[in-house]
């Protein structure tokens, strides 16, 4: 199996979904350059604001690719590369993609409201706080997950002669383990973390208070970057992955309600650089290596007991454990709550909203072939799926599987060291993972204030406290972060993003029904979403319940209470907006 092949299948693929499909449900939602967008027609300077669609997009991307698309694919390829490959490209184009651009519409033609307002509209008061509430709870989720997998990244160490080192080398410090030299790979991402976190306000300062020249602030984003790292082979920070988990907890209650161009803008900055460079490095890297005729020893499927054990049933467990690389609902609140308002005109929807969406599955499908292309099936499953002496699978460590596969792949196809391609790696995933948390917990907290102004006729002045609720919101993550390893949270958080995007599809659906559109086209992804998440659902309480994880087991049936209530209330809505249409139409004129 060819490696350059498969891109090259996949990037068409991808092409064609979007030359076709994409501007199909263009026509179907019913887009129109001459309507003024929210951002054209309100145009405060703040939130609304009309973007060239080259800035809006890269704005966009930035914000929905995260860590999802990477660790997705590095867990679920172990079902096998037919199965994971299949599922990216095609729930992609006809549910991931589809999810984004249309939410995107709908909110633009809503005047900007976010996807909760427009559940609101349809669904009543009721639709609004089970959609608030279901946000909140895949939030905790999230950040839950990747609060583990940053403290994983952060502590992660390599044996040497994994990464063609020898033992008297003095390029990287060591620790020696069962006899081993190991590399602190880890130690360097901290310390370059640790500098850039500390130089952000700087950067914050002449980006949005001195307006400096972005291509100036782009070379100094990257020199504050490999100096960060050439720091980190001298001095790289070594702590336990709690003590690490306590800090970047401490360090997220202040991000959360600190001006964000202080911390938050200037590291979204920063990290969109190791994006985009990630992303060429790891194109050509695999084009290359494939052109040089490498292959993959990795299975075409791997659906046996092994893959069962590790992960749960094929169906529904592939689809909800690649989450964001196919589809994922946590880009209705970005699509809904920042882009539709900058929104210059309608015609861009459709390449921000569904080609920024195919943009995230080539992230998904290049981590996939570095996987299955740059580490050896045994490898790759040694370090994501450990066993124990007794045969049963252990936490693994994903984020160091995608590290080094980006560094053999590199070396592979570009002939860069494999120590420089894995600590690239890691550091773009590292950074990738502190900003999303970041971004998820402020957004946590945007949605606790909606949840209280919604419940009380007069909120209480704690809960209006910005400090309160960004506390309120990291409290939780803990709660989950330090009781439950990230591939024990995982199932559940790539279930509950994938429900959201079942039920913002629902919320559009009911919209199109509404305006007396045609829907198929939103209902049927939806449904198979919803059978395929309530499903997962179900099978995971079983699970929960079965290992005594009780915190995880309430959270699931909550989940469900809310999914289920928001799919009862959206019959009831069609129902009665048919029964209305029919008796207008029975009335005489």
């Amino acid at each position: 199996m060819n490696l350059a092949l498969l891109l090259l299948l996949s990037l068409t693929a991808l092409a064609l979904g979007y030359w076709f499909y994409g501007r199909k449900v263009s026509r179907l939602l019913g887009v129109n350059p001459e309507n003024p967008t929210p951002a054209t027609k309100i145009n405060d300077g703040v939130d609304y604001v009309p973007t060239r669609p080259a800035i809006l997009f890269g704005h966009h991307y930035a914000s929905i690719a995260a860590a999802g698309p990477i660790v997705g694919p590095t867990l679920a390829v172990f079902y096998g590369v037919v199965p994971t490959w299949l599922w990216i490209i095609l729930g992609v184009i006809f549910i991931g993609a589809v999810h984004d651009f249309s939410v995107l519409f709908v909110s633009a033609r809503e005047g900007g409201k976010s996807i909760a307002e427009i559940a609101r509209k349809t669904l009543g008061k009721k639709g609004f706080i089970f959609f608030v509430a279901f946000a909140i709870l895949l939030s905790i989720l999230v950040t839950a997950a990747f609060l583990q997998l940053a403290a994983v990244a952060l502590t992660s160490t390599y044996h040497l002669e994994g990464l063609n080192l020898p033992i008297d080398q003095s390029m990287i410090r060591t620790d020696i383990i069962d006899g081993q030299h190991y590399a602190k790979l880890g130690g360097i991402a901290s310390t370059s973390v640790v500098i850039i976190t500390l130089l952000a306000p700087f950067m914050g300062y002449l980006l949005y208070r001195k307006n400096m020249n972005i291509g100036l602030m782009s070379a100094l984003a990257l020199g504050i970057t490999l100096l960060s790292v050439i720091i980190g082979f001298e001095m790289p920070v070594t702590l336990d992955p709690a003590t690490w988990m306590v800090i970047l907890s401490v360090y997220m209650i202040f991000a959360a309600w600190l001006p964000v161009w202080l911390v938050l803008q200037p590291r979204d900055f920063i990290n969109v650089h190791f994006l985009y460079i990630g992303l060429f490095a790891m194109f050509f890297g695999v084009l290359l290596s494939g052109f040089q005729g490498f292959s993959t020893d990795a299975p075409a499927f791997n659906l046996g007991a092994d893959s069962v054990s590790a992960l749960g049933w094929t169906w529904p467990f592939l689809f909800v454990t690649i989450a964001c690389g196919a589809c994922s609902g946590a880009h209705s609140l970005i699509a809904s709550g920042t882009t539709s308002k900058q929104l210059a005109n309608e015609k861009h929807a459709v390449t921000i909203g569904y080609g920024g969406m195919l943009l995230e599955a080539v992230l998904g499908i290049l981590v996939t072939l570095c996987i299955i292309g740059g580490l050896g099936f045994a490898e790759y499953r040694s370090l994501v799926w450990p066993t124990n002496a007794a045969g049963n699978f252990t936490t693994g460590n994903a984020p160091l599987a995608f590290a080094l596969a980006v560094g053999k792949t590199l070396d592979l196809g570009m002939g860069i060291p494999t120590i420089y391609g894995t600590i690239f790696g890691i550091l773009v995933l590292e950074g990738f993972v502190i900003t999303t948390i970041d971004t998820i917990i402020r957004l946590e907290r945007y949605l606790f204030e909606e949840l209280w102004a919604t419940l009380f006729d007069k909120v209480p002045a704690i809960l209006q406290n910005k400090a309160f609720n960004s506390a309120l919101a990291v409290g939780l993550m803990m709660l989950f972060g330090f009781t439950n390893a990230y591939q024990t949270i995982w199932p559940i958080f790539g279930t509950a993003n994938q429900l959201l995007a079942a039920l913002a599809l629902i919320a559009v659906t009911a919209w199109l029904v509404q305006k007396a559109r045609k829907a198929y086209f939103t209902a049927i992804p939806a449904a198979f979403m919803v059978l395929t998440t309530i499903a997962s659902l179900v099978l995971l309480l079983i699970r929960y319940i079965d290992r005594r994880y009780w915190a995880l087991a309430v959270t699931d049936v909550v989940l469900l209470v809310l999914s289920i209530g928001v799919i009862v209330m959206t019959f009831q809505y069609v129902y009665k907006f048919r029964a209305g249409l029919a008796i207008e139409s029975q009335t005489p004129k």
